[in-house]
């Protein structure tokens, strides 16, 4: 099989890829013109939004949509039986999602309607390919993330609205599409971090203080989360939503503690999600009280976008990249790197926002740092995407 058919063959191949790619050419370009402008000089992009919501926006919708194909596409199939995608299914996503990509990098000289159309088509498809599998063996936990993909789409749709001139609905359909993704984590990573932990230690044959969670818990925690979407959908007021958030937040950090973070120090592969989810928790925080007027709400939202949503998407896939390609689930020493880099990335951005005397230094330190991990990684695990399947044993997502 060649690179190219192989590439195809599985979802966590093209989608993984793509995002960490498309990780690496937004920021270059965001931090490039921002670097320009630090310097005093000028640039112009060929796109409609302005720099920053064209920036937030890819991050988002960009990178977080491939994130979110890759692991589906490679997760369901696992979950209930059900055939995986073909590769000339993978193949038409793929190219539909660049299509968006591709659009949005162009809305300068396409009409807006047309950008519109093409960058919302993905995540339809790919929902609709995940509901027919889905079906084979509906579970009300799984059926779930219909719902979540439906709130992503409608948080691009409000970006869209107001590009087209109707609406002034692109923060909210900003911070929709963020706080989506983090429902997503919350469930999903909720779900993982601790059967995974519990896993790694049963192989160690400890059978005992393994992670503990109350099903209580990981409804209300999920549940929060979930609500922070929607009131952002909802325009809700600020101090109901920083209300949501701090609640949420602090219900990710209880839901943590149970999950034996001190037994993933010496596993970097299994550290990385206790961390990231930490890190989305702590996020969550920072943005329920910047609600209240406590602290800024930019800073807390790049924290939690870089160091939770970031940092999850890139213990995922390089898990899963690992585990399906047939190599050992440990983390190579620089995607160990890339895990540590991303909290640095998120401190140095937050910091950016907090204290305005360093924010293009602080920044671009932030840009070049994500730069930096994102490079490492996508080298370290460019065999698992594009080289053969091994024989070794593997787990599954």
């Amino acid at each position: 099989m060649t690179a190219l058919k192989r590439l195809f063959s599985e979802g966590y191949r093209v989608f993984f890829l793509s995002a960490a790619l498309y990780a690496l050419v937004v920021m270059v370009i965001w931090t490039g013109w921002l670097g320009i402008h630090a310097a005093g000089g000028y640039a112009e992009l060929p796109i409609a939004m302005a720099p920053q919501l064209w920036h937030g926006h890819e991050l988002i919708f960009g990178f977080g949509s491939a994130a979110l194909g890759g692991f589906f596409l490679t997760a369901v199939p696992n979950w209930t039986g059900a055939k995986a995608a073909p590769g000339r299914f993978i193949a038409v996503a793929a190219a539909l999602w660049l299509l968006g990509r591709l659009a949005m990098w162009a809305s300068g000289s396409l009409p807006a309607p047309v950008v519109a159309l093409a960058d919302l088509a993905f995540v339809p498809l790919l929902g609709a390919k995940i509901a027919t599998q889905l079906l084979k063996r509906p579970k009300p936990q799984n059926m779930m993330f219909l719902a979540l993909l439906v709130l992503i789409w409608l948080a691009n749709l409000y970006t869209h609205l107001e590009f087209l001139g109707l609406t002034d609905t692109a923060a909210q359909g900003l911070r929709a599409g963020l706080f989506a993704l983090v429902a997503m984590i919350a469930v999903l990573g909720g779900r993982v971090t601790p059967a995974f932990t519990r896993n790694a230690m049963l192989r160690e044959g400890r059978e005992t203080h393994l992670p503990i969670s109350h099903r209580w818990l990981e409804l209300g925690g999920s549940g929060l989360a979930i609500a922070l979407p929607l009131a952002s959908l909802g325009f809700a007021p600020d101090r109901l939503l920083g209300a949501i958030a701090l609640a949420a937040g602090v219900a990710q950090l209880v839901r943590l503690a149970g999950w034996r973070g001190g037994f993933a120090l010496r596993q970097p592969i299994l550290l990385a999600l206790h961390l990231s989810f930490g890190l989305v928790g702590l996020g969550l925080i920072g943005i329920g009280l910047a609600g209240f007027g406590i602290g800024s709400e930019i800073a807390a939202l790049h924290f939690l976008a870089i160091g939770g949503v970031a940092g999850m998407v890139l213990a995922m896939k390089s898990r899963a990249s690992l585990g399906h390609s047939g190599r050992a689930l440990i983390a190579p020493g620089p995607v160990a790197v890339a895990y540590a880099l991303l909290p640095l990335s998120a401190l140095l951005r937050w910091l950016a926002s907090t204290a305005p005397d360093t924010y293009y230094p602080a920044t671009l330190a932030a840009g070049a740092i994500w730069i930096i991990a994102f490079t490492l990684s996508t080298a370290a695990l460019w065999p698992a995407f594009l080289g053969p399947r091994l024989q070794t044993p593997k787990a599954q997502p």
